[in-house]
């Protein structure tokens, strides 16, 4: 089983990533502290860091330059709200593997896990989701229905990706957003209608279904 350190000071956000992750069949260890998780890293074996740049104490850029310093090679994937150019260029010089702005969908984190690591039981050679006369490219993120090519756009992606992962169960708007918008999604808002819509004028309009007080499905 690969051993994951998340370096996160929010609570939520750590919650959501935590529990994300252990429910793909990772194992989780959590800090809060840039401190605990240079400590952390030199007692135990991670495969991964998810490190936060805004930590009290030391950031996570003066983590992630000890970690490199000391010649830790672990993977790095770097979480900060300070979407800038300058910040992005930080990160890797500093030496992250990847990087990710927040607000972000917990798929979009899981696919940037599984370009580092996987898990017993998880097909890394995998390219492709199928569903009846569906068929999304992982790679290319592009999608077929009934033999006609469609481009999609993120969100179009990261939707149709969890249809299909979960195809002929009922998924809730609440759910969809979770793991679509991410952490940060308003749980009011229409949009979950709206990428229905959008997706069903490429799969064709009995591609999801809905399902009366429930959510949707694919048929």
């Amino acid at each position: 089983m690969s051993n994951i350190l998340v370096v996160e000071d929010s609570e939520r956000i750590a919650s959501f990533i935590v529990k994300g992750l252990q429910s793909h069949g990772y194992q989780v260890t959590h800090t809060v502290n840039g401190e605990d998780a240079l400590k952390l890293s030199a007692a135990a074996e991670f495969d991964l860091v998810i490190l936060d740049i805004g930590l009290p104490g030391i950031d996570g850029f003066a983590v992630l330059e000890q970690l490199r310093g000391s010649g830790n090679e672990i993977p790095v994937i770097v979480l900060t709200a300070r979407d800038s150019v300058d910040n992005t260029v930080a990160s890797f010089e500093g030496g992250a593997d990847d990087y990710m702005s927040k607000p972000f969908s917990f798929e979009e984190l899981l696919a940037r896990v599984r370009r580092r690591i996987s898990t017993p039981g998880e097909a890394v050679t995998e390219t492709t989701l199928s569903h009846k006369d569906i068929l999304l490219d992982l790679r290319t993120r592009r999608v077929s229905a009934a033999g006609i090519d469609h481009d999609l756009t993120a969100r179009e992606f990261t939707m149709l990706e969890f249809f299909l992962r979960h195809a002929g169960q009922v998924l809730s708007r609440e759910q969809i957003l979770s793991r679509v918008w991410g952490f940060d999604h308003d749980p009011g808002s229409n949009v979950v209608d709206v990428y229905i819509r959008y997706l069903r004028q490429k799969l064709g309009n009995d591609s999801i279904q809905t399902v009366r007080g429930m959510g949707y499905r694919l048929g």
